[in-house]
């Protein structure tokens, strides 16, 4: 039973090992642009934009003045057969930022929730289309798509996996980390481009007439900075033309401005008919997420009911005010600041950073594209995991936040990081490096 001293028991942590974090608790208190400040009065350079989200830095006034401004004119409104201008305004400034096309907009308020409104959409479509049989939804080996029943049955981590029972009719590509012919990349690996032909595979193990969509992210963040080989998402776009498949991009993570431009298609020039995005939308400030479908998407099901309600989907927070307003304030940071340009302009100096640490102690492998890093340990013997996870630790009580995910440290900084902040965190972790066994 709790005590009544206990201030930490009530609180059950998510994605969290909380006996351990309870014995040993590590708290963040405040932040200003690119630090928090640790429950010690420590000041933390944040290495991981909190948690791949807070793009613009950390509290920024513009963003808090937006939020505050619309709590005190409306604090919430539906947006079941209502409406109110802060949504509307936002899916036009979202939809002029996404590739040609796509400009249907979708609000939720999470990545997971995007990412299963757009297995719904996908479904919806496919239906409207007369392609009825087309149910099935491929994703791929070591992605993350949230936390959703249907984020988790298309996701590939293992854990997720097993501990939760998946949707019917999935299947999954295999992953593209090839740690023998493509260790410490810069940019797009050189091999691996033939991978994409596995969804041929699975059209032909099931049937093109089955399949609803295939959904990847560009980069896979959460599972250690999975950077896609040079050519591999052409191709699955030209499989998914040739037989039907809607083509679903998971940009949680790398929208705005994370691989210098507003999102991975754009940067990367392959277009999607579907993207997912959350996190840097409203700099994290309020959560937010979004789905921006095609417009022959969206009409094809609009179209296909006669009256009435045409999805029938939605949650009550669909476009809240407050999250309208941190995103519109967001967009006009970003804008301002020319932020997913000066990612542009600072990924060289990032990468040159980030391989410098090629040598080190226990680094097997060096991945770096736009301003995300993955810095991949050699496992511990008999206990996997465990290094990274010390790092990460140790890393924090000398001042820097990183991402510990399996044995691979991810690093994804603010947009507003100096050279001098980067030198500080590669500086820092070689250090560590060398201390830690």
């Amino acid at each position: 039973m709790q005590g009544d001293n206990d201030q930490l028991a009530s609180f059950w942590m998510p994605f969290t090992a909380n006996r351990s974090y309870k014995a040993h608790p590590r708290q963040l208190v405040a932040a200003s642009g690119m630090y928090y400040q640790s429950g010690d009065g420590r000041r933390i350079l944040d290495g991981t934009s909190g948690l791949w989200c807070s793009n613009a830095g950390h509290c920024r006034p513009e963003i808090a003045e937006a939020i505050a401004k619309a709590a005190k004119t409306l604090d919430f409104a539906p947006t079941f057969q209502l409406g109110h201008p802060l949504p509307f305004e936002l899916a036009q400034r979202l939809a002029a930022l996404m590739p040609e096309g796509l400009d249907r907009i979708f609000f939720t308020n999470s990545g997971s929730e995007s990412v299963d409104t757009a297995l719904k959409i996908a479904l919806a479509v496919q239906r409207a289309k007369g392609q009825g049989t087309r149910t099935r939804l491929i994703g791929r080996e070591r992605g993350y798509h949230g936390v959703g029943f249907g984020g988790i049955s298309v996701g590939g981590i293992v854990s997720n996996r097993r501990t939760w029972p998946g949707l019917p009719g999935t299947d999954h590509l295999r992953h593209t980390h090839d740690l023998a012919r493509n260790a410490f990349t810069r940019g797009f690996p050189a091999h691996g481009a033939e991978l994409a032909d596995d969804l041929q595979r699975l059209v032909d193990l099931h049937g093109a007439e089955t399949i609803a969509a295939v959904i990847v992210e560009p980069m896979a963040g959460s599972t250690g900075v999975l950077i896609p080989p040079a050519g591999y998402l052409q191709r699955l776009r030209e499989i998914c033309d040739r037989h039907g498949i809607i083509l679903i991009f998971d940009e949680v993570i790398t929208a705005f401005g994370r691989v210098g431009a507003a999102t991975a298609a754009e940067a990367w020039g392959v277009t999607p008919d579907i993207i997912t995005m959350a996190k840097g939308l409203t700099n994290a400030a309020v959560p937010m997420g979004a789905v921006a479908v095609k417009r022959d998407l969206h009409d094809a099901v609009i179209e296909s009911v006669p009256g009435g309600i045409e999805l029938f989907h939605g949650y009550t927070y669909s476009g809240h005010p407050l999250a309208s307003a941190a995103g519109l304030a967001t967009l006009d940071l970003y804008a301002r600041e020319g932020l997913f340009e000066r990612a542009n302009e600072l990924a060289g100096y990032w990468e040159d950073a980030a391989h410098s640490l090629k040598g080190r102690r226990h680094i097997i492998d060096i991945r770096t594209i736009g301003l995300v890093a993955g810095i991949e340990l050699e496992p511990r013997p008999g206990a996997p995991t465990a290094r990274a996870m010390e790092l990460f630790h140790a890393a924090f009580d000398s001042g820097l936040l990183v991402r510990a995910t399996g044995d691979i440290i991810a690093l994804s900084p603010p947009l507003i990081v100096e050279k001098a902040e980067i030198d500080a965190m590669f500086g820092q972790l070689a250090e560590l490096l060398d201390r830690i066994d």
